[in-house]
């Protein structure tokens, strides 16, 4: 067996440019990427209002209105939970102060870091700190709100252009191929676009199924505004191997300084912990894990190249990424051994959690 240098170099540098490209070119990249994504999960309405007598451009913009129709009528639903809580600010700035404050002077008091200091001076230092902090939180918020608009808007044309333009799009990319490989070249794209449709989709019946889980989870508990946290937990789980924990800790952070009662954060942190394992082991596999078929391995490789190159965005987007490069490679003989490394054998084989699953399911016939 002989090692090419001449093809090593080539491929270690087309990594390094891929890589160098997806972080310099992130504002250019970012929009279309998530925008092709919202626009393969919105393809199938698009294509059912055109069935209906639309044309292509109104099929398009009936499918993005009524999608951020959904999205605006949950911000509002929200939304009176949020000014509800706003008006408890005043009350939680206190216990978070006291309570940081406790803790330095314990910490101080058996360690002396600093001579004779008092409570009260730790009170205050906090005190400002904490005014310090706001102003500059709230000019960052106005900022970053600002910001996430203007991309939203540009997610949207995108989007709406993707639609319209999608058959001009797929011709263009089979002419690139032979003649011969036409038929295989249009299979690609319609099973990359599928892996991408299944994986929002699944995604979006997990959020909805963990979030009323969680939120009525949390409203027999007994905290305050339970569908907002539980929701906004569910949301994050699109953050994989992370996102359901950071969900979890929001709550547990309420409930820890909202009430006295010490039992309610730990029922909550264990609460989320058996639907974390349910989610884990069971829904997900069956929901997300049979659309994208990747194993943990490339999940864990995708989640931190996405976090290096795009920040959070990334760790949600290069999931369904890998998943597509996965069908792109098994098109082409020198590429499957890539296509294997993604690849989930052991799903395949009908192992593991899934065969459990239906072992569980066979107690209920």
């Amino acid at each position: 067996m002989q090692l090419s240098f001449q093809k090593s170099f080539f491929v270690l540098a087309t990594i390094f440019l891929l890589f160098a490209a997806l972080i310099y070119a992130k504002t250019i990249l970012f929009p279309i990427s998530l925008a092709l994504m919202l626009a393969f999960i919105l393809f199938p309405l698009t294509r059912r209002i055109e069935k209906w007598g639309a044309n292509n451009m109104l099929a398009a913009f009936l499918a993005i209105l009524i999608a951020v129709l959904l999205i605006a009528g949950f911000v509002v639903l929200f939304s009176t939970q949020l000014i509800k809580m706003s008006g408890e600010l005043t009350e939680f700035k206190d216990k978070i102060t006291g309570l940081f404050t406790d803790i330095l002077y314990f910490i101080n008091k058996n360690v002396s870091f600093v001579d004779n200091l008092s409570r009260e001076e730790l009170m205050n230092e906090a005190t400002g700190w904490l005014k310090n902090s706001a102003g500059s939180l709230l000019g960052k918020t106005v900022n970053s709100t600002t910001n996430f608009l203007t991309s939203l808007i540009t997610i949207l044309i995108y989007t709406f252009l993707i639609l319209i333009y999608r058959q001009s799009l797929t011709k263009a990319f089979v002419r690139f191929g032979s003649q011969n490989n036409k038929d295989q070249i249009f299979n690609m794209l319609k099973n990359i676009q599928r892996v991408g449709q299944k994986y929002l989709s699944g995604m979006f019946l997990l959020i909805i199924i963990l979030g009323f889980a969680n939120s009525i989870g949390l409203w027999i508990i007994g905290i305050d505004s339970p569908f907002l946290f539980g929701f906004l937990a569910a949301t994050l789980s699109i953050i994989p191997y992370v996102g359901t924990t950071l969900g979890a800790t929001i709550p547990v952070l309420y409930a820890f300084v909202s009430h006295d009662a010490l039992w309610m954060p730990i029922a909550i942190a264990i609460m989320f912990w058996a639907i974390q394992l349910v989610e884990s082991n069971f829904l997900n596999p069956k929901i997300v894990g049979s659309s994208i078929n990747v194993n943990p391995l490339a999940a864990i490789i995708s989640l931190i190249v996405g976090a290096a190159v795009w920040g959070v965005a990334g760790m949600v987007l290069f999931l369904p990424f890998a998943a597509m490069l996965k069908v792109f490679c098994e098109q082409f003989d020198q590429l499957k051994p890539v296509a294997m490394l993604i690849n989930n054998e052991e799903e395949n084989s009908g192992g593991g959690k899934l065969k459990l699953f239906e072992e569980i399911k066979g107690w209920f016939k």
